[in-house]
């Protein structure tokens, strides 16, 4: 399967069913009062973290997601069936933000985390909700609201215990094979590894996961090569494992030019726990090249190993340094990745902005357009359809006093008003 390690997605949740205009008819009782039910929920998208996948290669074509629509309500006080939830499957340590939003609102790091990424809309309520001692027979209900529905962008971030870190054809494929179960593509020319290779490392019951993270090139905190591509995959890493190749003239300042693209990346990977490894002993001439690194990495107080991946040479030691490391070194933090998953609630806009004024808008073409939170999601509940709609609309227009907000703002009998989606011409008289 192809790596892709970042997706576009549109997700839209279920619409709310509509409230049922129903009254009670049975033998014997000629004038029953209203019983319409109340329409269903709308199914939730909702993005969950599985194992076992380790690319977001299926976002690559099926991009689109609509969660179920809700059943309306119906006579008999029945409620409408909720619509069905729609769980799409990305792989652990994907990132969640809105298209065109830096924001991170989600960041899925272990299996069955959830996050609800669009709320399915409520469902409209049944004449049953409207009857008072002055209107006993209410011959309207509500629509259900719609689902909610946005883009979002998906970026993964790999989570492993330990990063192979490395020039290209520095040999980390071949170390990855030799230390652990993985099997990836080898070969002797730069740019073999295009992308991540796993591998599981077992020691004395402990499992340490292994990745084999595609070569850097300088400039790759500026987005040369596979530059960014690579690097994000880093952050989370417990411990880095650096390769370097003995058999280049000057493989110490390979390592500090190594280590410059980490130093200009920022997240702390400069500073992350690390082994250095020197790669191809076998080739004669290297052993001044190995003693070099070790010097450099005394320096630095890190542990240096000079090892063979084609001859095996030092591959056992080099596997229990990784494993004392790795269980000396807490799980990281990167201070790139969002504290946890910020549950966005549906969108509410009851309280204080009911009480607000409207605001009335006068547009190019010389209609107006009435702008309120709450106002707005009211009349798009009215179903028009029913007898009492109108007296319903006429109701909540008097209650914000929207007719006396559009003549203060020049408003004339039969300009067309716009709130929403719903369409009018201007006649005060009339509707009231």
């Amino acid at each position: 399967m192809k790596f892709t390690d970042t997706a576009e997605i549109y997700v839209k949740a279920g619409r709310g069913g509509n409230g049922a205009l129903s009254f009670r008819r049975e033998k014997f009782v000629p004038k029953g009062g209203p019983d319409g039910g109340d329409g269903g929920k709308g199914g939730d998208v909702i993005i969950e973290a599985v194992g076992g996948v380790v690319t977001l290669a299926d976002f690559e074509y099926d991009r689109r997601f609509q969660a179920g629509h809700a059943g309306h309500g119906s006579g008999a006080m029945k409620t409408g069936s909720n619509g069905e939830d729609l769980i799409i499957h990305v792989p652990c340590g994907t990132l969640i933000r809105e298209s065109g939003d830096d924001k991170i609102l989600a960041d899925l790091t272990e299996p069955g985390q959830r996050f609800t990424a669009a709320h399915g809309g409520k469902g409209g309520r049944g004449n049953s909700h409207f009857a008072t001692s002055s209107r006993r027979a209410p011959k309207f209900a509500e629509k259900g609201d719609p689902g909610e529905e946005k883009s979002l962008s998906l970026e993964l971030k790999l989570i492993a215990d330990v990063g192979l870190a490395g020039f290209p054809n520095a040999g980390k494929s071949s170390i990855l094979s030799a230390i652990s179960g993985a099997k990836p593509k080898v070969a002797g020319y730069p740019f073999t590894t295009l992308s991540p290779n796993l591998g599981v490392l077992a020691v004395d019951d402990a499992k340490v996961v292994i990745a084999d993270l595609p070569g850097l090139i300088e400039g790759a905190h500026e987005g040369k090569g596979l530059g960014l591509q690579f690097l994000r995959h880093v952050e989370r890493t417990r411990i880095l494992l650096h390769v370097i190749d003995l058999s280049q003239p000057d493989p110490v300042a390979t390592f500090r030019a190594l280590m410059n693209e980490f130093h200009e990346y920022g997240a702390g990977l400069d500073k992350r726990p690390c082994i250095i490894i020197g790669n191809k002993i076998d080739i004669p001439g290297t052993d001044s090249n190995s003693q070099a690194l070790k010097e450099e990495a005394e320096r630095l107080s890190a542990p240096y190993m000079a090892v063979s991946a084609v001859f095996g040479t030092n591959i056992n030691e080099l596997i229990r340094a990784i494993a004392d490391l790795v269980r000396r070194t807490p799980v990281t933090t990167p201070e790139t990745d969002s504290p946890g998953i910020i549950e966005l609630p549906m969108r509410k806009t009851a309280g204080k902005s009911s009480r607000e004024p409207v605001k009335i808008i006068r547009q190019s073409d010389g209609s107006f357009r009435v702008e309120h939170a709450n106002f707005e999601k009211s009349v798009a509940r009215i179903n028009f359809e029913h007898e009492d709609a109108l007296q319903k609309f006429a109701g909540l227009l008097k209650a914000l006093s929207v007719e006396e907000a559009l003549e203060a703002a020049g408003a004339r009998e039969g300009d067309k008003v716009y709130i929403g989606d719903v369409e009018f011409d201007f006649e005060p008289d009339t509707v009231a």
